[in-house]
């Protein structure tokens, strides 16, 4: 039976960054899960190249998907907060909740 707090595991986030020639070269991008109460409950920190567009182009687009266990602490609404050189560049909300019990199911 699932409970919280827990853990749902190989969650993906899909990211597309685009960026401008006046963009070119090294920004920090971070993630974090944040609860119902506004605790931040997970971080990661990195960083991103964004290289010369092709001639002829105005902008340079950078995919990655990021793999993460999301711990759960918690139901209600939640949210993935993209941050980019300190920027809020991206929330991604989403719901926590647990099935409901099956009629007859002991507890």
């Amino acid at each position: 039976m699932p409970q919280l707090p827990g853990v749902h595991p190989r969650a993906h986030l899909v990211l597309l960054m685009s960026g401008r020639r006046d963009e070119v070269g090294e920004h920090r991008v971070s993630l974090s899960l944040v609860d119902p109460d506004g605790i931040v409950r997970l971080e990661h920190h990195g960083a991103v190249q964004m290289h010369e567009p092709p001639p002829g182009e105005g902008e340079v687009e950078s995919p990655g998907v990021i793999v993460l266990d999301l711990p759960a602490h918690a139901a209600g609404s939640h949210a993935i907060v993209v941050t980019i050189d300190g920027a809020e560049a991206a929330r991604v909300p989403f719901t926590v909740s647990l099935p409901p019990r099956a009629a007859g199911q002991v507890h």
